[in-house]
């Protein structure tokens, strides 16, 4: 996927730092750590949801979001997403505004991905998804895509470099698409977490209305403390003036 040709993206500090973090995590500790060391890195970061529930590991849905898949595609475009959609989210919301909804975004998936697992379990007394790990930072991305279409909605993009279509129609697509695969695969049906995917929508939905409410009353509850603000305007020009003063709200 790509952006319009002529838009600007930014690469700020939040960014390099997000990447870097994922990419440090994918080549200092998922390659050399656990793959050549030894050391079991992954076991204890990835999100196992039924870890999670009877170990405590609650740790596990915040560092789940910054492993990969060992295949270096999963990385790339994670990343190449994240700057695409995240570089012009973080430049209209602001920084302390986009990371907060960027977690709440990625955490929200992975609770959500955890209670559909064991909702299954229960359902159907299949226990196969509960000691799969997931990895990636899918349910985050998924969350900026939402409020990428939503804020974005009528800016063109090129899906798979190719098809050009409105950008809240690319998330329509993308949405469509995961919850036929979930529906055709199941929990277990293949390697990807899409219950994770469609859990970064719900959260990242969930969150804008969380943040857009908080927002409001911040700015309302300013508003009040500081009352109307007057000032005072005089023409000495005008002799008028001194004895008829305007007051400008």
């Amino acid at each position: 996927m790509r952006q319009q040709l002529g838009m600007n993206l930014p690469f700020s500090n939040t960014m390099k730092v997000l990447i870097g973090l994922n990419l440090a995590m994918w080549l200092l500790g998922q390659v050399i750590l656990e793959k050549y060391v030894g050391i079991p890195f992954s076991r204890h970061l990835a999100l196992f949801p039924g870890k999670v529930v009877l170990d405590g590991a609650v740790w596990q849905i915040v560092t789940y979001m910054f492993l990969h898949s060992m295949q270096v595609t999963h990385l790339v475009l994670n990343m190449l997403m994240l700057w695409f959609m995240g570089a012009e989210l973080e430049q209209k919301w602001g920084r302390r505004y986009f990371l907060t909804y960027y977690f709440a975004s990625g955490i929200g998936s992975a609770i959500i991905y955890t209670a559909g697992v064991w909702l299954y379990y229960w359902a159907t007394g299949s226990s196969q998804g509960l000691a799969i790990p997931v990895v990636g930072a899918s349910g985050a991305i998924f969350g900026l895509m939402l409020a990428y279409g939503i804020l974005f909605g009528e800016r063109v993009i090129h899906f798979m470099m190719i098809f050009p279509m409105k950008a809240k129609y690319f998330v329509m697509i993308l949405a469509g698409i995961e919850i036929v695969s979930m529906l055709s695969g199941g929990m277990g049906g293949d390697e990807v977490a899409h219950l994770a995917h469609l859990g970064g929508l719900v959260s990242g939905y969930i969150a804008l209305l969380v943040l857009t409410a908080w927002s409001r009353r911040q700015k309302s509850a300013k508003t009040k403390k500081k009352g109307p603000q007057l000032r005072l305007v005089v023409d000495n020009d005008d002799p008028k003036s001194k004895k008829d003063p305007q007051y400008w709200n």
